[in-house]
């Protein structure tokens, strides 16, 4: 059963730019890993400090797999220097797709 990732962060927009760079790291490195299926980030047009997190993942031992990687690591020990908050993220697991 394939599981998503959906949610948020928030980074002050003034750190938005000198943040960008972490992210495509992020986004390269995960998108690489063994059972990543979709993996981005979009900054909310409405509300730019918020960052919108979308992840598909093959299966859950996948994404724990994701958990255990040198990146997420570097990526969560850079949150506080960019004033990353209010992480806001849901797991949810995947009975069925179609198109809509």
């Amino acid at each position: 059963m394939s599981v998503l990732v959906a949610g948020t962060v928030r980074v002050p927009p003034e750190n938005l730019d000198r943040f960008r760079p972490h992210m495509e790291t992020m986004l390269s490195a995960s998108r690489a890993e063994d059972g990543c299926l979709s993996y981005s980030y979009a900054v909310d047009v409405a509300d730019p400090g918020l960052v919108r997190v979308f992840e598909a993942w093959r299966d859950e031992a996948a994404l724990q797999a994701h958990f255990q990687t040198p990146h997420m690591a570097a990526w969560r020990a850079a949150w506080p220097q960019f004033g990353v908050s209010d992480r806001n993220l849901s797991l949810y697991e995947v009975a069925a797709e179609r198109p809509l």
